[in-house]
């Protein structure tokens, strides 16, 4: 009888991939490391268990955003306290903080539970082209986005 292979801690390699942003548009791109974080591109993915793989992005600060978004794509985050409400533009976080704009663009794409931020916890995104990994011999990542 043939049964389900059923991941756990001890069966689960992980590997390091990065991955370069530029040119690359925001939403296709989150949505490709967000499966590779997750673990759904491996056959021996399951889903209650963190089979995902480590994912380096550089070069956060050349994607692109489609249409109208610089302008149109309102961030909000609040301090906690009355009037704490802070609205930046798409355009404006780009400019200043370019890594947040991916971080926050594939935080969406992956669970809202506490596997979701193990699988979080395995992103690194830097603005530019170097980043301090290379002890973790990283492979690179093709997506074939378009």
């Amino acid at each position: 009888m043939k049964t389900t292979f059923m991941a756990n801690p001890s069966n689960i390699e992980r590997k390091w991939f990065v991955v370069d942003a530029e040119g690359q548009t925001l939403g296709r791109l989150a949505a490709e490391v967000a499966k590779v974080l997750r673990g759904k591109h491996k056959p021996t993915f399951t889903p209650h268990m963190d089979t995902g793989d480590y994912v380096i992005v550089i070069n956060a600060e050349k994607v692109k955003l489609t249409g109208k978004k610089l302008t149109k794509k309102i961030y909000f985050r609040h301090s906690g306290y009355p009037g704490g409400a802070t609205y930046t533009q798409a355009g404006h976080m780009l400019e200043t903080h370019p890594e947040r704009v991916v971080e926050m663009a594939i935080k969406g794409m992956i669970p809202h539970t506490k596997l979701g931020e193990q699988m979080y916890r395995k992103l690194n995104v830097y603005a530019g082209p170097e980043h301090p990994h290379q002890a973790q011999k990283p492979e690179v990542l093709n997506l074939d986005i378009r």
